[in-house]
């Protein structure tokens, strides 16, 4: 996959994956760029499986500025790298990869997402978590856990049998949670903060268990369709809830201060990425 073509001064981003059709990254990106005036910067989406990525990335030439990767390239990426952030080496995944100098430099962009979506709800530094989930997306959660000052945390996963990588990322993160089976979570909802890291519908039988006193703050990392079930059983137990746009607004808005050389991007262009994706999501809605 090369280039060609490219305006003077613009350059090719994409985001890869298996699937990739439904990814909102194209449009979050687009937003980015109409709203910082960056003429011929193009962003694609491009279907990738592990087994074609070597290859893909070989192929880049120098008018690529930039790639976003969903799982499982996150990790497969890494043997790739010429260079890798402290952050994505703890977390186990990049998510972002850029070209400085013509290397390969990885970048996890997930945990600044999450830290960011947790500040919007306004709610207090919380004490204690729960985490759903032991995938990529618990291991970024565990981070910005961390960042947040978060040490007393329980993670929730489907098999237990299938927390290597995790138990792996928190260990270099110097943090030491509980884990336990998901089907024990009726035991574990007292704490401030509910993180799911799970697929869409996935969450949904834990909707009707939260008690009448749920944790303060619910983030479901999912962003359609919403509102989950579990995001709505939280809103009206009277719990905050957080749902996985804003986390996905954030995350993309520093990769694209990563691939464009952007020190921090204005507040009115974060703002246009979230409107973007909001009216996409109404579009898909119907």
């Amino acid at each position: 996959m090369r280039g060609g073509g490219r305006a003077a001064g613009g350059r090719y981003c994409a985001v890869l994956g298996a699937p990739i059709a439904h990814s909102l990254s194209p449009v979050l990106h687009r937003a980015a760029y109409a709203a910082l005036g960056l003429d011929g910067w193009e962003y694609r989406a491009v279907e990738c499986d592990e087994a074609a990525l070597p290859g893909l990335i070989e192929r880049l030439d120098g008018s690529w500025a930039g790639l976003s990767l969903t799982m499982p390239l996150k990790r497969a990426v890494l043997p790739l790298l010429d260079d890798v952030s402290e952050l994505a080496v703890v977390v186990g995944g990049a998510n972002t990869v850029t070209f400085p100098d013509g290397r390969r430099r990885g970048d996890n962009t997930d945990v600044a997402g999450i830290v960011a979506a947790l500040a919007e709800a306004g709610a207090p530094a919380p004490r204690s978590a729960v985490v759903l989930g032991a995938g990529a997306t618990a291991a970024s959660t565990l981070a910005a856990l961390r960042e947040l000052g978060v040490g007393d945390v329980t993670v929730l996963a489907r098999d237990l049998r299938r927390t290597e990588d995790l138990r792996s990322a928190a260990e270099r993160l110097g943090m030491a949670p509980r884990l336990a089976p998901l089907d024990d979570i009726k035991d574990h909802l007292d704490g401030d903060l509910l993180v799911s890291t799970l697929p869409s519908g996935a969450a949904d039988a834990v909707a009707p268990l939260l008690p009448a006193a749920p944790p303060r703050v619910v983030f479901d990392v999912v962003y359609a369709p919403w509102p989950t079930a579990l995001g709505t059983a939280a809103a009206e137990a009277g719990a905050a809830v957080v749902g996985g746009l804003p986390m996905l607004v954030h995350q993309a808005a520093r990769q694209v201060e990563l691939m464009t050389g952007t020190d921090r991007l204005p507040p009115a262009a974060v703002a246009a990425m979230r409107a973007a994706g909001e009216a996409e999501l109404s579009r898909r809605r119907g």
